[in-house]
C-alpha cells in the first residue's frame, strides 16, 4: 500500500485536473453559443445576397455549374480543428474522406493543424495547409478560394452540430451547396434590357458568385468550429466526471493508508511498551 503523503500529492493533482477541465468546459460552452450566433448571421446574409443574385440573373444555377478553364481534377477540403481537444471527430472525418480518396485523380487541401497531423500519421499526402480562419470577427476564406477555384469538382468535409451532445462529419460538393443553401427569391428577374449596370451585368454576377461560394465556405467552418467547440464540451464533461472517480478513489485510499499508518506506529509503541515491561521484570528478578 501506498504512502498517504504519495496518495495526498496524486490527490493534489487530481484535483487541479478537475479544476481545468471545469473550466474547459465553460469556455467550451461559451464558445458554442458565440459561434452559433455568427453561423445563424451568415445564413441570414447569404439569404440576402442570393435574392438579389437570382434577380439579375434569368437561371443562376446554370452559371454555378458552368465551370470554365478548370483543369478537370477534384478536391477534397478537410476543414479540421486547430488542436487536439475536438474528441475524435477529426479521426472519423479523415477515416469517412478516405473512402472518396483517389490518389490519381484527387488532390487534399486541408484546414486545422490537427488535421494536417492525422493525414501525416496516416501517410496520406496534402497540397496545402492553411490555419482555421479565426471566427472572432470575419472569416476570411479567400487564400482559400484561390487554392481551389480552378477545380472541376470541389468536395468540403466538416463536422455538423446537430446538438450538445451529438455531433456528425457530413460532405457537400460546395458548388451544388451554393445552390442548395437558399430558396430561389421571389424578386422579378433584372436583365441589360431594361436595366443599366456599372461595371457589365456578367462581372456582378462573376463577382456575386465569388462572395457566395466564400460564404458558403465561411458557414462550413463555422459549422465545423460550432462542433468541434460542442465535442470540446462533452470531452470536458467527461473528463471531469472521470477525475471526480479518481478523487473520490484516492480519497478512500488516503484514508486507508492514514489508518494502517495510525495501526502500525500504535503496534510499534505497544511492541515498546511490552519490550520495556519484559526488561523491568528480567531487571527485577
Amino acid at each position: 500500500m501506498r504512502r498517504a503523503n504519495v496518495v495526498e500529492k496524486d490527490m493534489a493533482g487530481i484535483g487541479t485536473l478537475k479544476d481545468l477541465t471545469n473550466v474547459f468546459e465553460s469556455l467550451a460552452s461559451t464558445q458554442v453559443a458565440k459561434v452559433k450566433s455568427k453561423a445563424q448571421l451568415s445564413q441570414e446574409f447569404f439569404n440576402l445576397l442570393w435574392q438579389r443574385y437570382t434577380a439579375i440573373r434569368v437561371d443562376p444555377k446554370k452559371r454555378l455549374t458552368y465551370r470554365e478553364g478548370s483543369n478537370g481534377r477534384k478536391v477534397l477540403v478537410l476543414i479540421s480543428a486547430e488542436a487536439g481537444l475536438s474528441g475524435d471527430l477529426d479521426m472519423r472525418m479523415i477515416e469517412t474522406m478516405q473512402s472518396d480518396y483517389n490518389p490519381s485523380n484527387t488532390d487534399i487541401v486541408v484546414l486545422g493543424s490537427h488535421g494536417a497531423s492525422q493525414l501525416s500519421q496516416r501517410e496520406i499526402p496534402y497540397i496545402r495547409f492553411f490555419q482555421v480562419p479565426e471566427s472572432d470577427n470575419y472569416v476570411n476564406v479567400t487564400p482559400v478560394i484561390n487554392a481551389i477555384k480552378d477545380y472541376e469538382k470541389i468536395v468540403v468535409y466538416y463536422e455538423e452540430y446537430l446538438s450538445l451532445g451529438q455531433q456528425e462529419v457530413r460532405s457537400i460538393d460546395l458548388i451544388s451547396h451554393v445552390q442548395e443553401m437558399s430558396e430561389d427569391a421571389s424578386e422579378g428577374v433584372m436583365t441589360d434590357q431594361d436595366t443599366i449596370f456599372e461595371p457589365s451585368l456578367n462581372e456582378i454576377a462573376d463577382q456575386m458568385e465569388s462572395t457566395m461560394m466564400s460564404l458558403a465556405l465561411s458557414q462550413t467552418i463555422l459549422q465545423s468550429g460550432l462542433a468541434q467547440a460542442a465535442s470540446r464540451f462533452n470531452a470536458m464533461t467527461v473528463a471531469e466526471d472521470r477525475a471526480t472517480d479518481l478523487l473520490g478513489e484516492y480519497k478512500l485510499e488516503f484514508h486507508r493508508a492514514k489508518r494502517s499508518e495510525s495501526d502500525r506506529r500504535l503496534r510499534e509503541v505497544l511492541v515498546s511498551i511490552k519490550k520495556k515491561r519484559r526488561e523491568a521484570a528480567n531487571g527485577a528478578a
